[in-house]
Formats: C-alpha cells, sequence, structure tokens
C-alpha cells in the first residue's frame, strides 16, 4: 500500500524520535491547523496521554489572542501540568511541521518553564 507524502514525512520524523527514546523520557508531539495549536505528552510504551494542552479549550478561547499568544499559553499550560506529574525531560515530535513559527514559539516557552530536550 501506498502513502501519500505528508504520512511518510510524519512517520519518517517520529520513526526517528521513538528510535532514540529511552524508558527516562516521553514523547511531546505537536499539532498544528490554521487557527489552534495542540500539545500532549506521550509515553509510547504503554501507549497512554500522559499530559495534554490545547487552544481549543473553553478558558483560553475566551481570551481571544493571537495564534502566537495562542502558541506560548498553551506552552505555559502543558509545562504546569508536566512540572505537576514531575516530567522534565522529554523527546520532541514536531510532527510534519518545521521547526519555525508557532511550533519554535511554544518549544521555546516550553524550555523557558524547564523542559529539556
Amino acid at each position: 500500500m501506498k502513502i501519500n507524502k505528508v504520512e511518510r514525512k510524519k512517520f519518517r520524523v517520529t520513526n526517528k524520535v521513538k528510535k532514540v527514546s529511552s524508558n527516562k523520557r516521553y514523547r511531546l508531539s505537536v499539532n498544528r491547523s490554521a487557527k489552534n495549536i495542540s500539545a500532549q505528552i506521550i509515553d509510547d510504551i504503554k501507549n497512554i496521554t500522559l499530559a495534554s494542552a490545547s487552544s481549543n479549550t473553553k478558558e483560553i478561547k475566551l481570551q481571544k489572542k493571537n495564534k502566537k499568544e495562542l502558541s506560548s499559553i498553551v506552552a505555559e499550560e502543558l509545562a504546569k501540568k508536566a512540572k505537576d506529574m514531575k516530567i522534565t525531560k522529554v523527546y520532541f515530535d514536531r510532527g510534519i511541521y518545521k521547526y519555525h513559527g508557532r511550533v519554535k514559539l511554544l518549544a521555546e516557552e516550553l524550555r523557558k518553564k524547564g523542559m529539556e530536550f
């Protein structure tokens, strides 16, 4: 079965992250759409999501910020949840998106809040 270009690109990036991952680190996956951004911390060994944050929640939607500000708000929320779970080291899985713009802002804000990747 032939897979399309986007699926192939996502598989390539995610597979590289999974190869170097260990039991001590989780995967931080980023999803971006035209209006929203979301991120989640995933345990690939147990196949569960440990923490997630999205700009699609009611509290964040009511703030009516631009897209770049939404990225930093989502990063703050995810960092707070990760700190409560005592997660500091993760692997950054950017998926099919370039490390640029809103994805880069999200990553830099998470680093400022104490996450290591």
